[in-house]
């Protein structure tokens, strides 16, 4: 049976009602630097982009050690929930990319700064490199 490209648009179409989905900006975390959203609402779930040390105010990156620049993650991710309506209790997912893996043991330490039990499910991942030169991201996945 042929399907020509109107009833597949159709049948594509058909779906749409069902995904909604709505941006979420802040000017409390850094803008995006690329064509993303600093996190996309759809029901009861809100995606938030990766966050790299960027500090709102200056688009720079944050000065200090990496301790004070996974800080800056975290604060980056607790503004764009907060824009969002939930907060950082509603994270279920985490992600944490890391340009060096010997800096983990800090991670989990700010980590329990910011996050109470029982915490997100994580994955913490080893990358070559991150966006403008950042040695730590990290995204996540909230339900509000």
């Amino acid at each position: 049976m042929a399907c020509n490209s109107a009833s597949r648009a159709n049948e594509h179409n058909r779906g749409d009602d069902k995904l909604k989905k709505e941006a979420v900006h802040t000017d409390g975390a850094p803008a995006a630097i690329g064509t993303y959203s600093q996190a996309i609402r759809s029901g009861n779930l809100v995606f938030l982009s990766g966050q790299i040390p960027l500090v709102p105010e200056t688009m720079a990156l944050a000065e200090g050690n990496f301790e004070e620049r996974t800080r800056q993650v975290f604060d980056n991710l607790k503004a764009v929930a907060h824009a969002a309506g939930g907060s950082l209790d509603g994270i279920v997912k985490l992600t944490i990319y890391l340009t060096d893996l010997g800096n983990f043991a800090t991670v989990n330490s700010v980590m329990a700064e910011y996050f109470g039990e029982p915490y997100p499910a994580r994955a913490a991942v080893g990358v070559a490199s991150l966006p403008k030169g950042a040695d730590v991201e990290a995204e996540a996945i909230l339900v509000l």
